[in-house]
């Protein structure tokens, strides 16, 4: 990318790793599942490379077809587990340093800002109890049945922005922030404050990536 910086109408932001650092337990998280589904007598080696979310959902479709009676019990127990544990880890979680200011300014500079995340609300309301302040658009897990990398996550923050993507731009620390991004036809921006290497950012097809979120401000008009 050249040196001029960019015009963006909005910012929508990955919210773990990103804005904010929850430390979740992916491990116990994936084990815990794991488990879950083994104790509806449905093997659950062939889902264990899936995303937590996506493998609960694998797990529905299996246990539907082998007993639907007791599928809406399973969903209640996956769902509340997978909330407690990103609740724990949120109750020590904090915003990275600057992210308030940086979405003051997004605003002095009329881009409208958004979040996209797989977490859940309750998590996120801890660690930012003032979150609506800040976005025109929270879209957590429980508000759309297709999460990110699924295109449609972003779409609808977009919509609820009134923004088209190809002036907005997606923001995250994940390869599957980048894919989400590209998918939908937003600019794509990386940043180092997550678990994510500069070579998988790189190698997921980046525009650009950034050290942390704040560093957004030297890059945008």
């Amino acid at each position: 990318m050249n040196d001029s910086r960019l015009s963006l109408s909005a910012a929508v932001f990955d919210f773990d790793g990103t804005l904010a650092k929850l430390n979740i337990d992916f491990h116990l998280m994936r084990k815990s599942v794991v488990e879950l589904i083994d104790s509806y007598d449905i093997s659950p080696h062939v889902l264990e490379n899936l995303f937590t979310l996506e493998m609960i959902e694998a797990g529905r479709s299996l246990i539907s077809q082998k007993n639907p009676k007791r599928v809406s019990a399973y969903l209640r127990q996956a769902n509340e587990l997978i909330e407690n544990i990103e609740v724990e880890a949120a109750k020590s979680g904090k915003l990275f340093s600057g992210t308030r200011e940086m979405l003051q300014e997004l605003k002095k500079r009329k881009i409208k800002t958004g979040v996209v995340t797989r977490n859940c609300r309750s998590a996120i309301n801890l660690v930012f109890p003032d979150i609506s302040d800040y976005f025109e658009a929270v879209v957590t897990r429980e508000q759309t049945p297709l999460v990110k990398p699924h295109p449609e996550h972003l779409r609808l923050a977009l919509k609820k922005l009134h923004v088209l993507a190809v002036s907005s731009s997606m923001i995250g620390d994940h390869p599957m922030d980048i894919s989400i991004g590209r998918n939908v036809g937003t600019l794509t921006i990386g940043v180092l404050t997550g678990s994510s290497s500069l070579n998988d950012l790189v190698h997921a097809g980046a525009d650009l990536i950034l050290q942390k979120a704040s560093d957004l401000l030297d890059v945008i008009a």
